[in-house]
């Protein structure tokens, strides 16, 4: 996720006078290009491919940011190409591809759901980008575009290698794409994994974890990896709950 990259970056002078680097925008291009490709295959009915497309969007998403610290080539170019990126892979294509899926035939109700979504997608990525000071950098303000874009297209891809059409689940599919627009925007806490330290000693349950959660992958990567960000989707919700328990007893 690509969103872990603060935007204090944009307004460094030492990287706006950086030119164009090809290798991280390579990258950048191809997330953008899975997206706009799960848009074309939405309209052609093939849901299927356009929700994988935007999980292999994701991919390409975090790797951009990760190539250009490795490799030293940051701009404010690439950052603000990334963002635009973002918002048609992880904004406007999973509202699409819901909408065209399940949310069509529910009219006017339907396109207001993919609109909420789309908008919480861009207004997501506006208030990102405009966040120079990061309190605690563990933490998301708001739920991730591409955890929010992977509850949708997991969706649509679970349930249609379980054989069951749009229609039958318009309201589930209708409720999940509220739900991801509106958290996306709230000041719900999520975890960002960027204190994870993939140099330091680890307890054996941890690989043992890794190990059964590739075999998982291997055997339902649908199943696996919808249950992993729907987790993660209600993760935030289950913190701030704990919290607000938290500051009651100790009031």
């Amino acid at each position: 996720m690509n969103e872990l990259k603060p935007r204090k970056a944009l307004f460094n002078p030492e990287l706006k006078r950086r030119g164009i680097y090809v290798l991280p925008n390579l990258f950048t291009t191809a997330a953008l290009f899975a997206g706009f490709f799960a848009i074309v295959q939405a309209m052609q009915g093939d849901f299927e491919r356009a929700a994988m497309a935007i999980f292999i969007a994701m991919v390409l998403d975090g790797l951009d940011g990760r190539v250009a610290r490795l490799t030293h080539t940051q701009s404010a170019f690439g950052a603000e190409y990334d963002s635009l990126s973002d918002m048609v892979s992880f904004g406007a294509a999973p509202a699409l591809v819901m909408y065209e899926w399940a949310l069509r035939d529910m009219g006017r109700l339907g396109w207001i759901a993919a609109f909420i979504y789309c908008a919480g997608a861009a207004l997501r990525l506006a208030r990102f980008n405009t966040t120079l000071e990061v309190i605690d950098k563990r933490y998301f303000q708001g739920l991730p575009s591409p955890a929010a874009a992977a509850l949708v297209a997991g969706l649509v891809w679970v349930m249609i290698l379980a054989d069951i059409p749009g229609g039958d689940v318009r309201w589930l599919a209708c409720g999940l794409t509220v739900f991801a627009g509106i958290t996306m925007i709230s000041n719900i806490r999520y975890y960002s994994f960027k204190d994870i330290n993939l140099r330091k000693s680890v307890p054996f349950f941890v690989i043992a974890a890794i190990a059964l959660g590739f075999a998982l992958v291997s055997y339902s990567p649908e199943i696996t990896l919808f249950g992993f960000f729907v987790l993660y989707g209600l993760s935030g919700y289950v913190l701030a709950l704990v919290g607000l328990i938290k500051r009651r007893r100790a009031a």
